[in-house]
């Protein structure tokens, strides 16, 4: 070391990632870099009368944590209002909007579970008496569906049904009057475009106590899945007074019906970056979500639904994809559905070697014969072990029944994927499912809910979040080790990730994060 480091950890069990040096004890830390990897005696030569010498104590340091798929911006807005991921039933649900707040005169909530409507058909009957004549916009778990209320419904101008660019949907009655439920993101938005503003103060100040909460975790960066609205002004007001407490790359949604403007405008997009965030690819929708019935299946559910894919003209697709491949610029496509995943497989394929890393979000179910494709194409799998908590073990959930015993086998593949010699980039796609890394690392390892795959290694969980995550995003050449000139992002736990129990690693206490050498988390 030519100079002596800003920042020395020492007194730690240092779990590199790196093939050529896997284990240490200390590391220094020079201008946002690791600059040194080695042991307690090496500390000596690194510091200088300016160093900060952090003992960890017997501490487990990995590299920094990625949350490969959240949406911390856009889900400002979705996770607004009352929180009822924990309703499981109608009387639940009724009580719940009976004490909710009201901003601006709306009951607004989010994360309800499909499950809550206990097989009934989702109508805005089953909650008007709760709270009559008040405009109530609740989004479902998914994030692709929600039900809202008779006066939303007038308030938006919803009276019928509509057509639309993408595979979205006011569903309405035999009466041909609108139910209340809203599939997708183009119907939801005539609701979304009338509630209520927040001040971009207030958002300015929820973002940071959100990202704060995330490097409390472990959490150094994430892949966020979104670039709408004002959120671009919204990261540069935070920058203009502090530091983003993670290290955020962003992907704005190509919809259907984009135009070569359009696809022009994303690949300009990507020039525009901050100290701590960048806009880098464009994130797809090939479907939508099981249980709104808009996945993309090889055959129908239980209810004769999800034939139909995102885009109505699949081709399209694919000829925006390789557009944005011919630009450099890399994909992320949302596919759940085995017919979803084979089509975004097929596009791939269509492209040659070379190129930017595309990838695919979410693989709910996959047939084996799809597996290696993944490592075949080099399409990075992205996935998100939380989700299966929303389903039962039993198969009596909403997700299982619409998909069947033969399609629910094949569900959250994780480690079939990695078996197959797929990168697995693992993600929480907050606010679908808890922010908290401990969380996605402990499901990866011990599968939740209807999902018979068996778990990760403790290893591969790891990788899912350092390695495989910085594949995901083409950063594998400066982050997602620990060695020197790459990034000093760092994750410190009290106890040993690699070694303890997956029940163990959901309450381990993190003891330190930093993002580029600067401590965003300390215990």
């Amino acid at each position: 070391m030519p100079t002596a480091a800003d920042l020395v950890l020492t007194g730690a069990t240092v779990h590199t990632l790196d093939p050529a040096h896997p284990r240490a004890t200390a590391v220094a830390v020079t201008d946002g870099l690791i600059t040194a990897v080695g042991d307690d005696t090496d500390v000596r030569e690194w510091r200088g009368a300016r160093t900060e010498i952090l003992d960890l104590g017997g501490a487990t340091l990995t590299p920094g944590l990625t949350d490969a798929h959240s949406h911390p911006v856009w889900g400002l807005e979705m996770a607004t209002g009352t929180d009822l991921s924990t309703v499981t039933d109608l009387a639940g649900l009724r009580a719940a909007l009976r004490a909710a707040d009201r901003p601006g005169g709306w009951i607004l909530g989010y994360g309800l579970e499909h499950n809550a409507f206990e097989g009934h058909p989702i109508h805005h009957d089953l909650i008007e008496a709760a709270v009559p004549g008040v405009p109530v916009c609740l989004r479902l778990y998914d994030g692709h569906s929600a039900l809202v209320s008779a006066t939303a419904l007038t308030a938006a101008g919803i009276e019928g049904p509509r057509s639309f660019d993408q595979r979205a949907e006011i569903v309405t009655g035999a009466d041909g009057r609108p139910t209340g439920h809203l599939i997708e993101h183009a119907a939801i938005d005539l609701v979304t475009r009338v509630l209520p503003a927040e001040p971009l103060a207030e958002r300015r100040a929820r973002l940071l106590a959100l990202l704060t909460s995330m490097a409390a975790t472990g959490l150094t960066s994430a892949h966020v899945m979104d670039l709408g609205g004002d959120a671009l002004n919204l990261l540069t007001a935070v920058e203009d007074t502090t530091h983003l407490p993670l290290r955020l790359r962003l992907s704005p949604w190509c919809m259907p019906g984009a135009t070569d403007a359009d696809l022009a405008g994303l690949i300009d997009l990507q020039r525009h970056a901050g100290r701590d965030w960048r806009v880098d690819g464009v994130k797809l929708f090939m479907d939508g979500t099981v249980e709104g019935g808009t996945a993309w299946l090889d055959h129908a559910d239980c209810h004769g639904q999800g034939t139909d894919a995102f885009w109505p003209d699949p081709a399209a697709y694919s000829a925006a994809v390789r557009t944005l491949h011919d630009a450099g610029v890399p994909t992320a496509t949302h596919a759940i559905g085995d017919a979803a995943v084979r089509h975004v497989l097929d596009t791939v394929a269509t492209l040659g070697p070379g190129g930017p890393r595309h990838r695919i979000e979410h693989i709910e179910t996959v047939p084996d014969d799809q597996l290696p494709r993944f490592a075949a194409l080099g399409v990075v799998a992205s996935m998100q072990p939380p989700h299966a908590a929303y389903t039962r073990p039993d198969h009596s959930d909403e997700w299982s029944r619409r998909l069947g015993p033969t399609r629910a086998a094949r569900a959250w593949r994780c480690r079939a994927l990695r078996d197959a010699g797929a990168t697995l980039a693992l993600g929480s796609d907050w606010p679908i499912a808890h922010y908290d890394a401990r969380q996605i690392l402990t499901t990866a390892r011990a599968p939740r809910g209807a999902s018979p795959s068996p778990g990760l290694t403790a290893l591969m969980a790891l990788e899912g979040l350092t390695t495989h995550a910085a594949l995901a995003a083409g950063e594998e050449s400066h982050t997602g080790r620990i060695t020197p000139g790459h990034r000093a992002d760092l994750t410190a736990f009290a106890l040993n990730p690699l070694t303890a129990g997956p029940d163990e690693v959901a309450e381990a206490p993190v003891l330190l994060t930093t993002v580029g050498g600067r401590v965003v988390h300390r215990a």
